[in-house]
């Protein structure tokens, strides 16, 4: 599940930044943006916890190191990406 949300997450990131070049609305985009990543943080959190609950250490000891610095990169990249219209916007007004 995750993967689809994050898939999504960047498929709309990319539409918000194309709504800001061709000058419509890219508000609603933006939003999306943020809230599938969002959304993806949840479903890989609700991934780890069962693999908690089942006890499956193998399965955290190998896949949560590389996704928690991954994770954290795209999470900010995202936020980057997808507030950049509103950076230049403002940059624009000056």
């Amino acid at each position: 599940m995750w993967v689809i949300l994050g898939v999504i997450a960047i498929v709309v990131t990319f539409i918000n930044l194309y709504m800001y070049k061709a000058g419509k609305d890219y508000k609603l985009a933006m939003a999306m943006g943020l809230s599938f990543t969002a959304l993806t943080l949840c479903a890989e959190y609700s991934l780890v916890s069962v693999w908690v609950e089942v006890e499956d250490w193998a399965a955290l000891m190998d896949v949560v190191p590389g996704m928690e610095r991954a994770l954290w990169f795209l999470t900010i990249v995202s936020i980057l990406l997808n507030i950049t219209p509103i950076l230049l916007e403002l940059k624009s007004k000056k």
